[in-house]
């Protein structure tokens, strides 16, 4: 079950969202916020799931951070949204690719398609793809025999 999506777009009077628009928000299993209590906890009725953002959350606040003058803001909370599909391991392993001298330029290039084909997460394929262009002027690759 996905969260509701507003008639019209989010401006700064929305923010907080858990306080001036809850009936937006929804867990990635669909639970709305009101759900989440420790009764539900202490009884078993949520999971690890039930605690994590929904993308759909982090799109919301894309929303209020663009309707805030914060285009940067917005671009990090899209990324987010599509890294929310990632499996944590792999992030872990993408972001220790991401550190100077760790990775060449190869290694950067098919994890930025791995992002866009197979998770469609053009955007963050969109700046490892800029990271790696930068690491090369900047002399900060490694050979691809050392990944």
């Amino acid at each position: 079950m996905s969260q509701s999506t507003p008639t019209t777009p989010l401006g700064r009077g929305d923010y907080p969202l858990s306080v001036n628009r809850p009936e937006l928000l929804r867990t990635p299993t669909g639970k709305a916020l009101s759900d989440l209590t420790m009764d539900a906890v202490v009884s078993g009725e949520l999971t690890g799931d039930d605690l994590r953002i929904a993308p759909e959350t982090l799109l919301l606040q894309a929303q209020l951070a663009e309707a805030s003058d914060r285009p940067q803001l917005a671009s990090n909370f899209r990324r987010a949204a599509e890294m929310t599909a990632i499996p944590d391991a792999e992030v872990l392993e993408m972001y220790n690719a991401l550190r100077p001298r760790a990775s060449s330029k190869e290694r950067l290039l098919a994890i930025a398609e791995r992002l866009e084909g197979h998770y469609g997460a053009t955007e963050s394929g969109a700046v490892v793809r800029e990271a790696a262009e930068v690491y090369e002027r900047r002399n900060l690759l490694a050979r691809p025999e050392q990944d």
